[in-house]
């Protein structure tokens, strides 16, 4: 074959450092879109973006040269270097320190997207370590329960 074709998709979830709620809902659209502008910068896709006050979902496409801790590394720096020059006021700011990616497979992504757009709704009957904590215990991803959080 004469190229190499891929399809890396991944169910991305962070959290703001200690859940802090700094991601208020005026905040929310222009944080995703500049997120997508990071992926597409650095020729990887993002195909939905959500969350709530203290976390962000994402759903990405990799390019076949981008590693996952790379395109973290790029969206988490390159979103806060934005809002801290975009709203002084949240000098606070600070993602945590890890991330969640979970693999999906091509016959989940509508049902991903949904839940990504849905996350507000979502959220009203779990928390996000609840919600973390179901992602690592389906994808079969043994933890530490005492390093999990910060």
């Amino acid at each position: 074959m004469a190229h190499s074709y891929t399809s890396i998709l991944l169910h991305c979830i962070f959290s703001t450092k200690e859940r802090k709620r700094f991601i208020l809902p005026e905040l929310q659209v222009r944080l995703f879109a500049y997120m997508g502008g990071i992926a597409r910068k650095n020729k990887f896709r993002l195909i939905a973006a959500g969350g709530i006050e203290d976390q962000v979902h994402l759903l990405s496409s990799l390019s076949k040269t981008l590693d996952i801790a790379h395109a973290m590394q790029l969206i988490k720096g390159g979103s806060s270097k934005w809002i801290h020059d975009e709203f002084p006021e949240l000098a606070a700011f600070a993602w945590q320190e890890g991330y969640g990616a979970f693999s999906i497979c091509i016959s989940d992504v509508d049902r991903t997207v949904e839940y990504i757009k849905n996350q507000a709704e979502h959220h009203k009957g779990r928390d996000f370590k609840g919600e973390f904590v179901a992602f690592l215990d389906k994808h079969f991803i043994e933890y530490d329960p005492k390093y999990l959080f910060d």
